[in-house]
């Protein structure tokens, strides 16, 4: 029997056990609200875009674990990465397969959809994606496939979360603060790979490079948003960077900041920790060569 809360020394893992409990909440909560849901005027579709939600959440919470990992120094966190993969892509099907239980499993009809409905169609790939990167996240199709073009496989998560985004926007009428807010720490989270590829090291970036990077990106997130609300409202996009600073209602830029500035705390604190005198005497004694 497959154990997923053990880790590889089979030994009961408390991580892989909060993650469990994580990934199973939404539907816990779902069960919760199960009067609620049923007293909903289209409760399938209330299911379809909660599981469609926690897809997305889980999705850029696995693009998170390799960032916090080495920000938090605590590279056991890598232990759960797939799990959480694989919970993106159970909450993706359960999302694609309540959709086709609402059309009646009428495959003509649902075909038809995903081939006229740009929304569907992406969805459908970023589908189609999720798939092959679960059936290929097991450690024999690593060794079949080789790590280098298992690397490369498992690239396409990014072009797989742009079309998620991009689906997931679709589903509003207007432009919406929750998919901005999504797209901006998806952005963060490239960025932060970008610097960490540019830098050719090992070491985490400074303090001031993740400082400037949540700038950046939430300067973007703010750009971004007051182009897409300026051509929607046909009106100048400066005129809606300026009412980001009303703070009436906190716009999705000073979210991806504030998240951002979170990550610089963490690793300025994970940082000193690292480098404080005791630690370093730890390390200094565990490299001294034992007497005889």
């Amino acid at each position: 029997m497959l154990k997923v809360w053990r880790d590889r020394s089979d030994r009961i893992s408390v991580l892989r056990v909060v993650t469990l409990i994580c990934l199973f909440s939404p539907l816990g909560k779902a069960i919760y609200d199960s009067d609620t849901i049923k007293l909903d005027a289209r409760p399938i579709t209330n299911l379809i875009h909660r599981t469609g939600d926690w897809a997305l959440i889980f999705l850029l919470v696995a693009l998170a674990v390799r960032p916090l990992s080495r920000i938090l120094r605590f590279n056991r966190l890598l232990d759960v990465r797939r799990m959480i993969g694989v919970g993106a892509f159970a909450y993706a099907a359960a999302h694609f397969t309540l959709y086709t239980f609402d059309l009646n499993f009428d495959w003509r009809e649902i075909a038809s959809e995903i081939v006229h409905r740009n929304r569907l169609t992406l969805g459908f790939v970023a589908l189609l994606g999720l798939t092959a990167l679960t059936a290929t996240s097991t450690d024999g199709m690593v060794r079949r496939l080789g790590s280098k073009h298992w690397q490369r496989l498992h690239q396409a998560i990014y072009l797989i979360g742009v079309l998620v985004l991009i689906h997931y926007f679709l589903r509003f009428k207007l432009i919406e603060s929750t998919p901005t807010f999504a797209t901006g720490l998806f952005g963060w989270l490239i960025g932060y790979r970008m610097l960490v590829w540019w830098r050719s090291t090992r070491s985490e970036p400074s303090t001031w490079m993740l400082i400037a990077l949540s700038g950046v990106i939430a300067a973007l997130t703010f750009i971004g948003e007051a182009i897409a609300l300026g051509i929607q409202a046909n009106v100048s996009p400066l005129r809606v960077l300026q009412s980001a600073f009303d703070f009436d209602m906190i716009r999705p830029g000073w979210l991806v900041l504030g998240v951002g500035l979170i990550v610089v705390a963490l690793d300025f604190s994970c940082a000193r920790l690292a480098n404080s005198p005791s630690r370093a005497r730890a390390r200094s004694l565990t490299r001294m060569p034992s007497g005889k």
